[in-house]
């Protein structure tokens, strides 16, 4: 499967953006889809995931950010409100089949999109 993620910019602290993640390629609904983001100097770093249904973050941006998904459409949203200067970093989309103890590896993802950069000015 391949992804392609889209959707960054620039942004003041406390606005919105929503990324989109469209998958071609595969059997789309086998996949779990979980973003991560990358800083720079940093490692990547889990934001969140739908697995089964169900919807898992980082406690950095829960309660900010939520993800969607639209089987139908083949595509992964991550809407994120209240955004932060430390939200700031490279956004990617990963698919793969973790189990649920894994869903904050990215080992766990085998399929990954070039990602999308968000910046969040102070």
């Amino acid at each position: 499967v391949q992804l392609q993620a889209s959707g960054g910019g620039l942004v003041q602290a406390g606005g919105s953006l929503r990324l989109s993640c469209a998958a071609s390629g595969g059997t789309f609904s086998s996949y779990t889809v979980g973003w991560f983001r990358q800083a720079p100097g940093k490692e990547r770093e889990f934001v969140g995931v739908v697995k089964n249904g169900r919807t898992y973050y980082d406690d950095s941006v829960k309660g900010r950010f939520t993800i969607s998904r639209d089987n139908a459409e083949n595509t992964v949203n991550l809407q994120m409100n209240s955004l932060k200067p430390e939200d700031t970093a490279v956004y990617y989309c990963g698919a793969g089949r973790p189990i649920l103890s894994s869903i904050r590896s990215t080992s766990a993802y085998g399929h990954w999109g070039q990602g999308t950069l968000v910046t969040v000015s102070s």
